[in-house]
């Protein structure tokens, strides 16, 4: 009789319990061009997926195969334009789950999988290009940036499932940043010569290769990323600005090379004149590589004006600009610059990163630092072109000696142009500081 219960109690047992695979939650992140789902799992995801377009609600159904539900799919996507509603349907088999996501409207969907790191499990991701969110804060869109002002991307590292480096009270890099960043942009849109366009303007991801093609879309005259340290151990402490090394330059004139579009708008139509000669590849090569040089040589001087000012409000662990192949810094139009604020993997600085004043801080020394590079390289016919002085607040450890070769001009240029009898300056007092 007890075996016969025990047989009973096997055959009714759902067939689920013994699914080798689950899914273990579920994350949207919403962007304003599309919309990334995120499926983590305890073991690498087997699946196959088909959409559902001819009428609405579209949908997109995923078949996980011997795969258990374990997440919750309750008021997933409500934050995204671009989803309505992600559900379960009748799975195609008992040892299955079947996953609908309900569109607003139709988008070519990209879906693969990431193996377990130490952040996350084994994952499904399912990115939904379309409008998702209304772009926000003090971040211009792209049909709002004007003519005649320095435009200036600047980009938040990580976002969304990436949190980047995390600081020992668990602090994610991904935060800092998009403020400083976020705080940036005020600045600069405060500046009646520039403006701003954030690559990221909240919590979710951007590719590294969609980050400055993104600035490219802007028409940018500048790119900065900013991003926070980090090391195994917590002793090292510090900011550091990154400019593309030459060896990551050459690599990228290759690209570029292949791609012929991309190439004429870098040359500004040259090609077509180019095509008309045997030298083409050679002439195109040459005139990327120099517009290459260019745009490096760019970032160093304004490397140089960044790490200045940002050696007034913290510590610096490099005093001069470092070279290295990261793959946001590859644009040979614009300077391009990568900046470590500080290390998140230090306590000290852990903490400081996270308080608003030296947020703040940061961003007024990067700010100062690009509209000192582009007063001194001003671009034609832009507002900062015709500037012939801006006004400077005095702080410790400043002397008119020190202004003067700080923002190339001289001692009695200063004096004359605010009336001063003496060499002898205050703490918030208020100059003129003549920029030619």
């Amino acid at each position: 009789m007890m075996k016969r219960f025990w047989v009973f109690l096997f055959a009714c047992a759902p067939l689920w319990a013994w699914a080798d695979n689950s899914v273990d939650s579920v994350r949207v992140w919403p962007s304003p061009d599309k919309t990334r789902v995120v499926f983590d799992l305890s073991d690498t995801p087997d699946y196959s997926y088909f959409t559902l377009y001819q009428q609405k609600p579209y949908r997109l159904v995923i078949d996980f195969n011997n795969t258990s539900l374990k997440a919750g799919l309750e008021n997933l996507g409500k934050e995204s334009l671009l989803v309505d509603k992600i559900r379960t349907s009748s799975p195609k088999n008992a040892n299955s789950t079947r996953i609908v996501i309900e569109l607003d409207s139709k988008s070519d969907a990209n879906l693969f999988t990431l193996p377990a790191n130490e952040s996350y499990k084994d994952r499904l991701v399912v990115d939904l290009p379309g409008k998702s969110i209304e772009r926000s804060g003090p971040a211009k869109s792209v049909s709002e940036l004007k003519d005649r002002r320095v435009t200036v991307a600047i980009d938040a590292g990580h976002g969304g499932d990436d949190p980047g480096s995390i600081g020992p009270r668990g602090t994610y890099e991904k935060h800092v940043v998009i403020r400083i960043a976020t705080a940036l942009a005020k600045l600069i849109n405060d500046d009646p010569g520039m403006q701003a366009y954030l690559i990221r303007t909240g919590d979710y991801y951007v590719g590294l290769n969609e980050r400055p093609q993104k600035a490219w879309d802007a028409k940018a005259d500048f790119f900065v990323s900013i991003h926070a340290d980090a090391f195994r151990t917590p002793q090292p402490s510090g900011g550091s600005v990154w400019v593309l090394s030459k060896r990551r330059a050459e690599s990228e004139v290759g690209r570029w090379l292949e791609n012929r579009e991309q190439q004429s708008e870098l040359l500004g139509g040259v090609t077509d004149i180019l095509r008309k000669n045997g030298h083409e590849p050679y002439l195109a090569e040459t005139l990327l590589d120099m517009s290459m040089d260019s745009s490096i040589a760019g970032a160093y001087s304004a490397a140089k004006h960044i790490i200045d000012e940002m050696s007034a409000v913290t510590e610096m662990h490099k005093h001069a600009p470092q070279a290295a192949s990261l793959a946001v810094l590859k644009s040979p139009d614009k300077p391009s610059l990568l900046v470590e604020t500080g290390f998140i993997s230090n306590p000290r600085e852990e903490q400081l990163l996270t308080s608003n004043a030296h947020q703040q801080k940061l961003a007024r020394a990067l700010y100062n630092g690009i509209r000192r590079y582009f007063v001194s390289n001003p671009i034609d016919n832009t507002y900062l072109a015709n500037q012939s002085s801006f006004t400077y607040t005095v702080k410790s450890g400043d002397s008119l000696s020190v202004l003067a070769q700080k923002y190339n001009t001289t001692v009695k240029a200063i004096k004359t142009e605010n009336n001063l009898t003496t060499s002898s300056l205050k703490i918030g007092q208020k100059l003129t500081i003549p920029s030619r």
